[in-house]
C-alpha cells in the first residue's frame, strides 16, 4: 500500500512536470570536463556556485538531473555511471591513491559509453567517445587541464561533460541512448508480476537509495531490500529483488517520489527519531502546508488564526480556496520513517481523507485546551512542545522516546486513545520536578478526555476550575494548592515551601499527608490577618466540606493525574483572581 501510493504520486507530480523523469534523478556536481571537437580535454572547471546555508553564503555543487547512479555500486564493486561521475572513473585518478583501481575504474566507465553510444551519430557523442579513445589514466595527473584542479578532484567531487558550452546529457541522441538503456530488460533478467503495478515486468533487483531521512545513513537507506537467509522467501535464496518483486519503473518511481518528498524540508517533521513526510493524491502543496503548519509553530506558512479559520472552512464546508482549491475528501497520506542500520523501519503509514485527519488533529488541540498562565503565549500546543514536555530539561539527548512519540502521532493522526506511555511520562517528570506546567496539565486533560478507560470524570476535564466538583482527587489537588498559598502568604520568601517536601507524597498517599498539612495550615493561618484569613479559613472549610469519604491509603496513577489538574486549575484561578484586580494577597 506504501509503494501503491508513493508510485500514485510520482504519477501526480511527473504529470505536473515536477519530478525527474524515468532513469533520471538530481545529482551533486562540482567540476565539467569541456571537450574539444576530437575529445581533447580542454580544460576542467568549478560549476560550484554559492549557496545559503543559515545566515552564510557557500560554495557547494550544483544539483542537476542526471541519469540515475549504477546499480549494486559500492566501495569494491566496480559500477561507473553514465555522463558523470567522479574522478576515478571519468579521469582514473583515485582519491586514495590507488592507481590501479583508479585505471579499472576508467576501463569499465569506457567500456560502458562505447556500448551505449554506438549507435549516435551526433556532434556530442562523437566527441565523447573520442574523449575515451585518446585518454590516459595513468598519465591523468600530470594532464595540463587536470593540474590546476588536481588539488580540488582530490578532495572529492562529481564531474559531468561539457561540449562547446552546452552540457552533454542535454543532447538528444544520448538523451534517448539513455532512456533506451535504462527502460530495456538486460540480458538475463527476469521478468515477474510486479507487486505494485500488477503488470508483467523486468524486476529491479537492487532498489534506488533513499536520502533525508534523520539519522540515516549519507549515502540513503533501503526501503525494500533482502540480503539474509532468514529474511528471504522459499525458493528465493540470494535473489534479492525477486523475494518481493517489485518492476524498475515502480522501484524508482516510488523511491524517487519519496526522496523528492523528503528533500522538501519545509514539509518534513520530526518526531523523535522519525522523520514524517505527508501528501495529498494530486500533488498540490497546500494540503502539506496546512498539515505542517498544524504540528510545527515555527513553519511561518499561516499563522494560528489562519490555520484555525482555514480548517474551519474546510471543515464545514465542500471546498474552500486558500491558494488552490482543496477538497476534504482528497486523500491524504502520512508516512514515518526510522533508519535501523542500512535500512529503513516504518513507524506508521496513515491514510484516510484530508478533511477526516484534520478532524482527528483539530478534535486533539481541543482536548488539550486548558487555562493558561500570563506568561505563556496564546496558541496551541504543537506537538514538538508537547513531547518536550515528557523530556528532562537537563538531559544532553532533548528528544522524547521515540515509541512513544511515534505512538502520539498515530493516536492524533488516527483519532485513537493517546499510548499510555504519554501519561506515564508526564507523570514521571511531574514528580521529577514536582511541577505541573501548562503542557503537562493539557497532556493530562487530554488523555484522560480520550482515553475513557481510566474512568475519570468529565466534570473535572475542563478549561478552567470547577469549583462545584467534589470528585475527592481533584479536590485534594486544590486543597493543597490552597495550602501552599496559605504558607506563601504567611512566610514570604521561604526556601522550601510545603510543596517541596510533600508534593509527591500529598499526591500518591494522601491519608497519610492531609493530617499534617492541615495541622501545619493552622500555625500559618494565626500569622495572617482580617481579609486574607477570613478568605483562606472559607476556603479551607469549603473544600474540605467537599470530601465525604476517608482519605484513600494511595491514589491510582490516574487519580494522582485528577490531583495535579486539580492542583493547576486551583492555582490558575489565583492567579486570575490577581491579574483581574482582585485581592493582592490571595
Amino acid at each position: 500500500m506504501i509503494l501503491q501510493a508513493l508510485v500514485r504520486h510520482y504519477k501526480d507530480l511527473e504529470a505536473k512536470g515536477e519530478i525527474a523523469p524515468l532513469g533520471w534523478a538530481p545529482s551533486d556536481i562540482s567540476f565539467a570536463i569541456c571537450l574539444g571537437d576530437n575529445g581533447q580535454v580542454e580544460q576542467i572547471i568549478s560549476i560550484k556556485t554559492m549557496q545559503t546555508s543559515g545566515k552564510k553564503s557557500v560554495l557547494r555543487p550544483q544539483r542537476i538531473l542526471l541519469p540515475l547512479v549504477a546499480e549494486g555500486r559500492t566501495s569494491t564493486a566496480v559500477r561507473p555511471n553514465f555522463i558523470w561521475d567522479n574522478a576515478g572513473y571519468l579521469l582514473g585518478l583515485n582519491t586514495k591513491g590507488d592507481t590501479a583501481r583508479g585505471i579499472n575504474c576508467f576501463l569499465a566507465c569506457k567500456s560502458f559509453h562505447n556500448t551505449l553510444l554506438s549507435g549516435c551519430s551526433s556532434p556530442a557523442a562523437k566527441a565523447l567517445l573520442a574523449f575515451f579513445e585518446r585518454w590516459e589514466p595513468e598519465k591523468a595527473a600530470g594532464h595540463p587541464a587536470v593540474v590546476p584542479i588536481f588539488d580540488q578532484l582530490m578532495k572529492g567531487g562529481n564531474l559531468v561533460f561539457r561540449y562547446h558550452g552546452a552540457y552533454l546529457h542535454k543532447d538528444d541522441q544520448i538523451k534517448s541512448a539513455w532512456n533506451s538503456y535504462y527502460a530495456s530488460a538486460k540480458a538475463g533478467e527476469e521478468e515477474m508480476v510486479c507487486l505494485v503495478t500488477g503488470e508483467r515486468q523486468a524486476v529491479a533487483r537492487i532498489h534506488p537509495k533513499i536520502k533525508g531521512v534523520l539519522g540515516g545513513e549519507a549515502m540513503g537507506n533501503s526501503l525494500v531490500c533482502f540480503n539474509d537467509v532468514a529474511d528471504e522467501s522459499y525458493g528465493c535464496f540470494k535473489s534479492q529483488g525477486r523475494n518481493a518483486p517489485t518492476s524498475k519503473y515502480a522501484a524508482f518511481a516510488y523511491t524517487t517520489a519519496l526522496n523528492h518528498l523528503l528533500a522538501d524540508r519545509e514539509h518534513v517533521l520530526s518526531v523523535g527519531d522519525t522523520t514524517v513526510v505527508c501528501w495529498a493524491e494530486g500533488g498540490q502543496s497546500a494540503y502539506q502546508d496546512i498539515f505542517a503548519g498544524f504540528f510545527d509553530d515555527r513553519i511561518p506558512r499561516y499563522t494560528e488564526r489562519e490555520l484555525r479559520e482555514k480548517v474551519k472552512a474546510l471543515l464545514s464546508v465542500s471546498q474552500v480556496n486558500i491558494d488552490s482549491e482543496l477538497d476534504p475528501g482528497r486523500p491524504f497520506y502520512i508516512l514515518g520513517l526510522a533508519p535501523n542500520a542500512a535500512r529503513l523501519s516504518v513507524r506508521f503509514f496513515l491514510q484516510s481523507t484530508f478533511g477526516q485527519m484534520l478532524a482527528n488533529v483539530q478534535a486533539h488541540y481541543d482536548r488539550l485546551e486548558i487555562v493558561k498562565p500570563a506568561n505563556v503565549a496564546n496558541g496551541a500546543l504543537p506537538l514538538w512542545r508537547l513531547l518536550g514536555e515528557t523530556v528532562n530539561p537537563n538531559s544532553r539527548d532533548k528528544k522524547a522516546s521515540p515509541p512513544m512519540a511515534g505512538a502520539v502521532v498515530r493516536a492524533i493522526l488516527s483519532g485513537g486513545p493517546y499510548p499510555v506511555s504519554l501519561l506515564e511520562q508526564t507523570m514521571l517528570r511531574i514528580r521529577a520536578e514536582q511541577n505541573v506546567t501548562y503542557g503537562r496539565a493539557a497532556i493530562l486533560k487530554a488523555v484522560f478526555l480520550k482515553n475513557r478507560e481510566f474512568n475519570v470524570p468529565e466534570e473535572v476535564l475542563q478549561v478552567e476550575l470547577n469549583d462545584q466538583s467534589n470528585h475527592l482527587p481533584y479536590v485534594l489537588g486544590r486543597l493543597f494548592a490552597v495550602l501552599e498559598r496559605v504558607q506563601s502568604a504567611a512566610n514570604p520568601g521561604l526556601n522550601a515551601t510545603i510543596k517541596d517536601k510533600y508534593f509527591n507524597s500529598a499526591c500518591a498517599t494522601p491519608a497519610t499527608i492531609f493530617p499534617l498539612l492541615t495541622k501545619l495550615s493552622q500555625s500559618h493561618l494565626r500569622k495572617l490577618e482580617g481579609g486574607r484569613k477570613t478568605y483562606f479559613e472559607k476556603l479551607i472549610g469549603e473544600l474540605e466540606g467537599r470530601i465525604h469519604e476517608t482519605l484513600p491509603v494511595r491514589l491510582s496513577l490516574a487519580d494522582q493525574g485528577t490531583f495535579h489538574l486539580g492542583y493547576y486549575h486551583q492555582v490558575q484561578k489565583f492567579y486570575e483572581k490577581k491579574d483581574k484586580g482582585g485581592n493582592e494577597n490571595v
